[in-house]
């Protein structure tokens, strides 16, 4: 699933955050109900499992490994976990969140307001995507589902690594003309990855479920963050806003004309 910032409206929101050594990301237990999360001590002993790192030397393994993830730099992704609200299966999984607005831009202009996305750093580094799994919930799923999961949100990182989404001709634009045709290169993408891997301890994790994983470290825990917020941070001259409108307009007419002659749908 992908997710954009959410709207906020003016108030005194940063328009940056920073982690660092100093004031390190926020590590919490994953609990099976919201209720009962905890902060972890500053100094925990190692026995809990790192979801987050554990999923971000899967992730550095994928994009290693295969060609389709090459553009991918996971130093400026961010890997966090939201808590599932319930222990059901069914649900969100996971979610990408872009830093960046189309084609990477920093600033959009809405009416005669702009707009800018609150900028996430770490160690000085700046983020351009959130990768988010929604747990216990995803680590429920079937060894091969979670893989899947895992590809599908990657691959939804714009081929220019610009903070953007990748978008598809046509009207589609995240998906293609087909999620099924979408889910299946994902499951080939997936198998192709697994053949002949020679360190399948990179991926062990996942072939346990949540009470495995708890059972065996004897705790889960991982990163959270706040959703960023879509922040006013200046107003533009009427003139302006209109020819920033003509612009998208015309943009989005030459997509769907690209889709069009791609063969990707059919006009209504």
């Amino acid at each position: 699933m992908i997710a954009s910032a959410t709207w906020s409206p003016p108030g005194d929101w940063p328009l940056e955050l920073r982690w660092d050594s100093q004031q390190p990301l926020p590590t919490r237990w994953v609990t099976p109900t919201q209720g009962q999360r905890r902060l972890l001590p500053a100094n925990p002993e190692e026995t809990a499992f790192n979801f987050s790192e554990g999923m971000r030397r899967l992730c550095e393994d994928v994009t290693a490994r295969c060609p389709a993830f090459q553009h991918i730099r996971m130093p400026q992704v961010l890997v966090t976990f939201t808590p599932s609200r319930n222990r059901s299966r069914y649900g969100l999984q996971a979610r990408v969140t872009p830093l960046r607005f189309r084609h990477g831009a920093v600033h959009r202009c809405h009416g005669v307001t702009e707009y800018q996305i609150q900028r996430f750093f770490v160690d000085n580094r700046e983020i351009l995507y959130i990768l988010t799994f929604c747990l216990p919930r995803f680590l429920d799923q079937p060894f091969h589902e979670k893989l899947i999961t895992v590809f599908h949100e990657l691959y939804h990182m714009s081929p220019r690594f610009d903070g953007d989404l990748r978008r598809h001709p046509g009207r589609c634009t995240l998906h293609s003309h087909s999620k099924d045709h979408y889910d299946q290169y994902m499951s080939e993408l997936v198998e192709s990855y697994l053949a002949h891997h020679d360190q399948p301890e990179v991926y062990e994790f996942l072939q346990w479920g949540y009470r495995e994983l708890w059972n065996r470290y004897g705790g889960v825990a991982g990163v959270i963050v706040p959703r960023p917020k879509l922040l006013p941070v200046g107003l533009v001259n009427a003139r302006t806003a209109a020819r920033r409108r003509e612009a998208k307009r015309r943009r989005t007419d030459l997509g769907l004309l690209q889709g069009v002659s791609s063969g990707l749908f059919q006009p209504q």
